[in-house]
């Protein structure tokens, strides 16, 4: 595996929208000048890729574009990070374009970089990994740079700086708080902290042996099942209306993720998994049981759970499905001496803790922690 060089004071970091183009909208501005303030407080230099600031509907229509923008970062030697803008629902629609582009595997290869994403940009963090480059899961720059509240959540900033080091040894612990999603995303609402609980749960064992350890490999459950079983347009209901209306064909591409997906092995094999420590986590659709039982249905008939050491799952978002999730997760797994480790803070429920892919980590649900090693 590829492992790139620790964040710097002095670095360039380059924003890439990969997935959603919200960061080029005008109600956005106020987002992207609090990411730019807070990145230049870490002494870090701020770019925007080419097409990063184009807007919803040109990065809706445009993955090529998108993939040229990642291509072109790890082109430029003076970027020294990459960070997403946000996750969305296609950035596998990047895939042909990159994954059949030689020198952009090559400039992969030769230039490793730091690069930061979730959500959605599970997808690319796996084929990142299917191409050897070690990458970080957990945060991006509008949902956590630039959070509304003028600063960085306390704990997910602990987590940022942490990218200024090495992992070896850094231990993830719960949160004391955790925070419901906001409603009040505009300029007004700037200043204003998130809605805030104390955490009642801490890190709860759901099955097997509290001491575990493996390499992380995971994502978004969401990104994951899709991946697996495609997209139904007409029944995933986060695909609003007008993004079929203003792309063309996009229809038609997402019911083609699954075999794009196939196509350039994107998705780990079964033996790929062996060893590993599962890490997955819910969006902020908070998809209901019988969902999730899909999506971890499909990973079992991939065999997943067959072959790794151990899981860790995020916290819901807002708490919402708290309980039922946990009688999902054990009745697909169905395997009793498999370790689950529960409501860990990684994802979309905040604060967000950060992953490195590949990362071998050593869990203790008695010690409420997760070292890297």
């Amino acid at each position: 595996m590829l492992y790139p060089k620790p964040l710097k004071k002095g670095d360039k970091v380059a924003i890439i929208s990969l997935s959603s183009g919200i960061l080029g909208e005008p109600y956005c501005a106020h987002e992207k000048e609090l990411g730019i303030k807070k990145l230049r407080e870490f002494g870090l230099e701020t770019v925007f890729t080419k097409h990063a600031l184009m807007g919803n509907d040109y990065i809706l229509s445009h993955p090529e574009a998108r993939a040229e923008d990642l291509k072109e970062a790890f082109l430029d030697s003076s970027v020294s990070g990459i960070i997403c803008a946000i996750g969305g629902i296609e950035t596998f629609r990047t895939f042909p374009y990159l994954m059949e582009d030689k020198e952009f595997i090559s400039a992969v290869k030769q230039n490793p970089k730091f690069f930061l994403g979730f959500s959605d940009t599970t997808n690319n963090h796996f084929m990142f990994h299917r191409l050897g480059l070690q990458t970080f899961y957990g945060q991006s720059f509008i949902c956590d740079l630039a959070d509304i509240s003028g600063d960085m959540l306390p704990y997910s900033k602990t987590q940022f700086e942490s990218c200024f080091t090495t992992y070896q040894g850094r231990k993830i612990t719960p949160s004391d708080v955790w925070y419901e999603e906001r409603s009040d995303f505009s300029a007004a609402a700037v200043g204003n902290m998130p809605v805030s609980h104390k955490e009642e749960h801490g890190y709860e064992l759901l099955q097997g042996s509290p001491v575990f350890s493996g390499e992380l490999l995971g994502g978004c459950i969401e990104s994951i099942g899709e991946m697996l079983l495609g997209i139904n347009i007409e029944s995933f209901g986060s695909i609003p209306a007008h993004y079929i209306e203003a792309c063309p064909g996009l229809a038609e591409d997402l019911e083609k993720q699954k075999e794009i997906i196939r196509k350039y092995d994107i998705f780990p094999s079964s033996e790929e998994w062996r060893g590993k420590i599962l890490f997955a986590e819910t969006s902020e659709e908070t998809p209901d049981p019988e969902r999730l039982a899909e999506y971890l249905s499909a990973m079992k008939n991939e065999g997943v759970f067959e072959n790794i050491n151990g899981i860790i799952v995020g916290k819901p978002m807002n708490e919402k499905y708290y309980e039922e999730y946990k009688s999902v997760w054990r009745e697909i797994v169905d395997y009793e001496k498999l370790p689950i480790l529960y409501n860990v803070n990684f994802g979309h429920a905040a604060p967000r803790a950060i992953l490195p892919y590949g990362a071998t980590a050593k869990v203790s649900a008695d010690k409420q922690e997760l070292i890297l090693l």
